[in-house]
């Protein structure tokens, strides 16, 4: 049950990638005390339905990918927040790692067919890095091996899902993930603090060392396009105060992030890509809280890690949020048996 359960929420890619939305952000902040938190904004053009999934370690895992799927065993349990639950866009592990899968249009994952490699669905990437890594140097030592072959289904449009993945531990170490033209591109790094869309990864940064010759407390671009967003972005982080007190912290994350988000409502029939915000978190890494705050409500929860049943031989449990309750506070109480809530639902 556990493993049919494991693969409803993550065989499929189709979910987080088949709409035409180029949208999304995340950040790396460095707290006064040498802490990190990591803010990530899920912008789209629908509620893509998100519920918040706790996986155990010890679970046996499998790529979603059919036949030749990729089979691995989860070293670390984790909190993750679910498109349609079906797919991991985004979470962080008892070891203080954190992932986020955002939306890249430029992605190409090469022949599949070529490949002799195991598989892994686009939709279960961030769920492999979070369970079989505890940290970035880690991730990247074993993913530059290529150990996979990521299998992108078709859109409906004709085009290839697309998707770029960050990672960033407690220690600050941060790494951007990216497939151009068949081949890994690792940007790996503590200087990667500020992640996009498009273009790719390396222009990014092109656009950033552009804006830096800017006085930004005088201009700065302000459309919700991705160029635009990751020069506001980066001068924003840049200038935000490192702030000591853990709760200022977190306040100065969501503020960052917040500033970025694309109000409800805001769409352009003749550039579907612009989206807006339906969810933001707050992954504190040190301290290994997620926070989580929706567009539809006037409140902010959290999970404590250390306070969900990630032990060995635990169930996976899941937090509904459909009817978008006012949720505040620590929640990890609330998370139900995943077979439980299954057979609810019937």
């Amino acid at each position: 049950m556990k493993k049919a359960i494991f693969s409803l929420a993550l065989s499929a890619a189709v979910a987080c990638s088949s709409l035409p939305a180029d949208a999304c952000t995340r950040i790396l902040y460095e707290t006064g005390t040498k802490s990190f938190m990591i803010g990530r904004t899920m912008d789209w053009m629908v509620d893509p339905g998100t519920d918040l999934w706790s996986f155990p370690k010890g679970m046996k895992r499998d790529g979603g990918a059919g036949q030749g799927a990729i089979k691995w065993t989860a070293k670390h349990g984790s909190v993750v927040s679910s498109f349609y639950n079906l797919a991991t866009v985004d979470g962080m592990n008892d070891a203080g790692l954190v992932a986020n899968v955002l939306y890249l249009v430029e992605a190409d994952y090469g022949d599949a067919a070529k490949s002799k490699k195991p598989k892994l669905s686009i939709g279960a990437w961030a769920q492999y890095a979070l369970d079989n890594f505890g940290t970035v140097a880690e991730a990247v030592s074993a993913l530059q091996k290529e150990p996979f072959v990521l299998i992108a289904p078709d859109l409906p449009d004709g085009n290839k899902a697309g998707a770029h993945l960050a990672l960033a531990d407690a220690s600050g170490d941060s790494a951007i993930f990216e497939y151009l033209n068949g081949k890994l591109v690792i940007h790996h790094g503590a200087q990667y603090r500020v992640m996009t869309n498009s273009p790719s990864y390396d222009q990014q940064l092109a656009v950033e060392t552009y804006w830096k010759d800017v006085d930004g407390e005088k201009f700065l671009p302000g459309t919700a396009r991705s160029a635009d967003r990751f020069a506001r972005m980066s001068w924003n982080l840049n200038a935000a105060a490192k702030e000591k007190d853990p709760r200022l912290a977190t306040a100065t994350t969501f503020s960052l992030i917040r500033a970025i988000s694309v109000p409800l409502g805001i769409a352009d029939p003749e550039r579907p890509n612009i989206a807006s915000t339906i969810w933001r978190t707050v992954s504190d890494l040190g301290a290994k809280r997620y926070y989580f705050e929706s567009a539809y409500s006037p409140s902010i929860f959290w999970v404590d890690l250390d306070q969900l049943k990630l032990e060995p031989g635990a169930k996976p449990m899941k937090l509904d949020l459909s009817g978008k309750p006012i949720l505040s506070g620590e929640v990890s109480g609330k998370f139900m048996d995943a077979e439980a809530f299954r057979f609810l639902s019937k």
